[in-house]
């Protein structure tokens, strides 16, 4: 167990921590992730142990000195895309007030380029060794479709079956992968290669 990677998510609302770690709990299910309302708490608990901050803007700038120090290994949780961005400009920044779809494709992205698909993360034993897709030809095509936008009539039109069809093809994906949202399908494709970060 302590071969875990630890994230740590330093931020005073309690709602964002929440919504925070369960998309970082999609994006890399391989984390333990623990969430302090500051950094006091964080300092308190042995910081030199996190792989990542995942850090409140506010909480960076008045605590800059030790963040500095440790600015590859912290990402800023902004509210807005000009907070500071003078003092912030050697740091990673997210942006957390984007809609869902763009969230999650920020996390995407830094999982993707700063991790590479998670090699660069520290090793750990995974407990499925049977990586094998579950999923058809077809139900991957649907796939990409579905997490590239398309509706389901336009994914019958591309690719040139008929509606009921698509349907079904979701429906059965859906079901293989026990996955119910477009969010989760997201995480799920890119995860595997079915489609790149900037094609959603």
């Amino acid at each position: 167990m302590n071969n875990i990677p630890r994230i740590a998510i330093v931020d005073p609302n309690t709602l964002a921590v929440l919504g925070l770690t369960n998309l970082l709990e999609s994006v890399m299910p391989m984390l333990q992730i623990d969430s302090f309302g500051s950094f006091a708490e964080l300092q308190a608990n042995h910081p030199e142990q996190y792989f990542h901050y995942f850090v409140d803007v506010r909480v960076v700038l008045n605590n800059m000195s030790f963040f500095q120090q440790m600015r590859h290994k912290t990402i800023v949780l902004s509210s807005s895309a000009a907070d500071d961005m003078a003092a912030l400009s050697s740091f990673h920044t997210i942006c957390t007030n984007l809609p869902p779809k763009l969230l999650l494709r920020s996390l995407l992205m830094l999982e993707q380029h700063a991790h590479a698909n998670g090699r660069n993360l520290p090793p750990v034993q995974s407990a499925d060794t049977n990586s094998v897709t579950p999923l058809s030809t077809r139900e991957i095509e649907v796939l990409s479709l579905i997490v590239k936008g398309y509706i389901n009539k336009e994914i019958a039109d591309k690719l040139h079956l008929s509606l009921p069809t698509i349907i079904t093809h979701r429906k059965n994906l859906m079901a293989k992968l026990d996955i119910h949202s477009v969010s989760a399908l997201t995480i799920y494709a890119v995860m595997h290669g079915y489609v790149g970060v900037n094609e959603i």
